[in-house]
């Protein structure tokens, strides 16, 4: 099934790749490297799944489409709180290069994904992992 995305582009979930059409157009995201960067890389701060705490990092379960700072009961930045984007495919790829300059003062300690194909694997496994 094809599904439209809150951006200007589609993604193909009937196979393990999705193709992220607003991004980079001959890109296919992997979403299995997806999933294994969120473990070597995210995991230790955040959770994806419905109905878990926050770790350090706040649970991510329904992060695309809501404004930054806005995950109940996590302790915000200001920084954050006053970003105010919206998160999808487009303000991740964004951020996901480094954080700490996409959003100054966060206390993420990420240093970010360099890659544009490490950080559109992770979108893909993030858009699916969050629902």
């Amino acid at each position: 099934a094809v599904v439209s995305t809150q951006s200007t582009g589609t993604i193909d979930y009937t196979r393990s790749r999705a193709r992220f059409v607003f991004i980079m157009p001959s890109q296919d995201a992997d979403l299995a490297k997806g999933k294994k960067l969120f473990v070597q890389r995210c995991a230790q701060c955040h959770y994806v799944e419905a109905n878990h705490p926050h770790k350090t990092g706040p649970n991510l379960h329904g992060l695309f489409g809501r404004k930054t700072g806005q995950q109940p009961g996590f302790d915000y930045t200001a920084a954050n709180k006053n970003k105010n984007i919206v998160w999808g495919e487009e303000t991740l790829f964004e951020y996901l290069k480094d954080p700490k300059k996409y959003i100054p003062g966060t206390k993420m300690i990420f240093a970010g994904l360099k890659k544009e194909k490490e950080r559109i694997d992770l979108i893909a496994y993030l858009k699916e992992a969050t629902k």
